[in-house]
């Protein structure tokens, strides 16, 4: 009986141990197969990220919609993390193999760290603002040596011994502009831009290793015209630091671009488009799915008041007048160190900027293949001198006096002074004239420029008075053009107060032949004469004809003529009788010209076929003996269409290039003829 109770009871553990294990069995393919797919969904983790597409950059045209600055389609070298191995090892190494194929066919990439290529290290010249920022980034001593630098920077990024010093160099800079350009799943990094075919197929042909890294085409920043106004045109580079902190909450990323400089700057708001989105969707760090959910949209084009052609006619006529300076062999040469200057040509109608040129200068394809060596060429060519430089305007300033005195009644044309050389009013201070012009009125005087009449007429007027005018002709005044310029200053008992300098009395008659301390620019000196010629309604100069969209099928914006001043004419005869003086002084030949007269006759303005109305003078540099060049003007004098100005640095005989800026308006085949010596 207890064999059978045994037996029995066997019987039900193993029926029960059968049942559990039954229900394990079913509860495991039910995890396994019913529920599998489920249960493995869970066990991944998945995220998405989103990627910025920079939208292609609005291009910039001439008045006449000639191409000067467009988008070319290019290869560029571009690194992405989402698609990146995990291991620093691993990026080290795709890096560096990335950058030796690259200079294996010569191709740089981008390497902003401020040391140098080889050991032994060294920090770059000039480069101290970049260097501080490299010691705060990796976190070594302010006082770090380059070597330091690097071997801080090997052990931050993981780069191990088994590469070369020079690869060490390679990787360290490459990671670290990562770095500086927060490289992530939402930031990829460009390495390398433009590159040729042929290494678009070496890279091609070696990808399968290097995870993370792709060649794409993208549109690139292209010059057509890279030589004829780069001062005005601009510059395009890395948004630095600073930029980003000011600007992140519009949009930027710490890999942009954007202008730096000219219109490119002034104008990056019409220029850099709307960015689209890329959203990618990893699984375990692996992307699933990459969509394009908002589009780019082109930046606007720009459309200047330039006419390229002139652009290049004006800026030979200067570069063609600093050679003949320099290579001068008449016994009676003046003016032969003249290296540098400007010349600004303004729509007397509408203060639309017809020309800006300035020389030295350089080309933009150079200065974005080797900056350095523009940057440390001869005479600072990256300086915009029309905008930028700051003169003494010389005797082109004697027209706001006289129009000060005449305005406000302290003289009239029926006004004579005296010049016999030497002005004689204090007995401690005797300044003199360049001639002896005998009794002369205000007209007379300009044409002559005489400085005795200008030292009495300006000690009349008053300083005050005379500060007072020189800003309504926009003199040491913002002059509201698009790009950057400086203000300048004009001489008053105020500006030198604030220069801890002592006003006296005769401080007055110099400033009042455009001496002392006043500076001015070049584009100021055009707007004064562009008053002039439209007596006294000073227009804003301005050099954005129109906005287009991208493919210029629609217009956005189009620039209208702003009226900046009125000046009253309240004689009836104040700015007849200073172009009278103008018209005059046009026609006259100065007897400093050199002896071979031959030589100089095409260049005079009796030639053209209708009146024009200058001002010249020879403002001091540093010294009597070192002066400079100036004049001021507008053609034709009695319905003026253009007005223009111009300095030449430690030069002379700069009123010799206005008869070709005067043909090269109105003459559009017209072809400066290139100075051979």
């Amino acid at each position: 009986m207890k064999g059978i109770f045994e037996k029995i009871r066997a019987f039900f553990f193993m029926a029960v141990t059968l049942s559990v294990m039954s229900l394990c069995v079913i509860s495991l393919m039910k995890i396994q197969i019913v529920d599998g797919e489920e249960y493995r969904l869970k066990a991944q983790s998945t995220s998405m990220a989103s990627q910025i597409i920079t939208s292609p950059r609005g291009e910039i045209v001439d008045a006449n919609g000639v191409e000067i600055v467009s988008n070319k389609v290019g290869y560029n070298v571009v690194l992405e993390k989402a698609f990146f191995p995990s291991g620093q090892n691993e990026w080290n190494n795709i890096i560096c193999s990335i950058a030796l194929i690259l200079r294996k066919g010569n191709v740089e990439w981008i390497d902003s760290l401020p040391i140098t290529k080889s050991e032994p290290y060294e920090f770059l010249t000039g480069r101290e603002s970049d260097i501080a920022k490299l010691r705060n980034s990796i976190m070594v001593q302010p006082y770090a040596t380059a070597d330091e630098c690097i071997l801080e920077m090997t052990e931050l990024y993981q780069i191990d011994e088994s590469y070369t010093g020079e690869e060490k160099r390679i990787i360290a800079g490459i990671r670290y502009e990562m770095a500086l350009r927060s490289f992530s799943l939402s930031n990829r990094y460009t390495l390398a831009e433009d590159i040729p075919m042929e290494m678009v197929i070496k890279l091609k042909e070696a990808s399968y290793s290097l995870d993370g890294m792709d060649v794409v085409e993208e549109p690139n920043r292209y010059y057509s015209v890279s030589d004829a106004a780069p001062h005005l045109i601009g510059t395009i580079g890395a948004i630095n630091a600073e930029e980003y902190a000011a600007k992140k909450e519009t949009g930027y990323a710490l890999n942009d671009s954007l202008g730096k400089s000219g219109v490119e700057l002034a104008m990056e708001n019409e220029l850099r488009g709307s960015k689209g989105i890329r959203t990618l969707e990893l699984v375990n760090g692996a992307v699933v799915s990459d969509l394009i959910t908002e589009d780019a949209v082109p930046g606007n084009t720009v459309q200047l008041t330039v006419e390229i052609d002139y652009q290049r006619n004006v800026q030979q006529t200067l570069e063609n007048h600093l050679m003949w300076l320099q290579n001068q062999t008449s016994y009676s040469a003046k003016g032969t160190g003249g290296n540098a200057g400007a010349i600004v040509v303004l729509d007397a109608k509408t203060g639309a900027v017809l020309a800006m040129a300035t020389a030295p200068t350089y080309d933009l394809n150079d200065y974005l293949e080797d900056y350095s060596s523009v940057l440390n060429a001869e005479n600072n060519p990256l300086v915009n001198r029309a905008t930028q430089g700051i003169y003494r305007p010389g005797s082109t300033f004697k027209p706001v006096v006289a129009a000060a005195a005449l305005n406000e009644g302290f003289i009239n044309t029926q006004t004579h002074i005296r010049c016999n050389h030497t002005y004689t009013y204090w007995d401690d201070y005797q300044p003199e004239c360049t001639g002896w012009h005998g009794n002369i009125n205000v007209i007379t005087a300009i044409e002559k420029s005489c400085n005795i009449f200008f030292y009495d007429v300006g000690r009349i007027t008053g300083i005050d008075r005379i500060a007072e005018y020189a800003s309504y002709f926009g003199l040491g005044e913002i002059t509201g053009l698009e790009t950057f310029e400086n203000k300048g200053y004009i001489a008053t008992p105020d500006f030198f107060a604030e220069r801890n300098k002592d006003w006296e009395a005769g401080n007055v008659v110099q400033a009042s032949i455009g001496q002392s301390d006043t500076g001015v620019t070049p584009l100021q000196m055009a707007v004064q004469a562009s008053t002039l010629a439209n007596k006294g309604i000073r227009y804003e100069p301005y050099i954005i004809k129109n906005i287009y969209t991208y493919n210029m099928n629609d217009i956005v914006s189009h620039t209208m003529p702003t009226v900046a001043n009125v000046i009253e004419d309240k004689t009836g005869y104040t700015f007849d009788s200073i172009i009278e003086g103008m018209e005059l002084a046009a026609n006259f030949a100065p007897y400093s010209y050199p002896s071979e007269r031959d030589y100089y006759k095409p260049y005079l303005l009796s030639a053209l076929p209708g009146q024009a109305a200058i001002k010249t003078g020879t403002p001091q540099m540093t010294s009597e003996e070192d002066t400079g060049s100036a004049f001021i003007g507008f053609y034709p004098s009695d319905n003026p269409e253009i007005a223009f100005s111009g300095f030449i640095e430690h030069g002379e005989y700069s009123k010799l290039m206005i008869k070709s800026i005067i043909d090269a308006y109105y003459d559009k085949n017209y072809k400066e003829q290139v100075y051979k010596p």
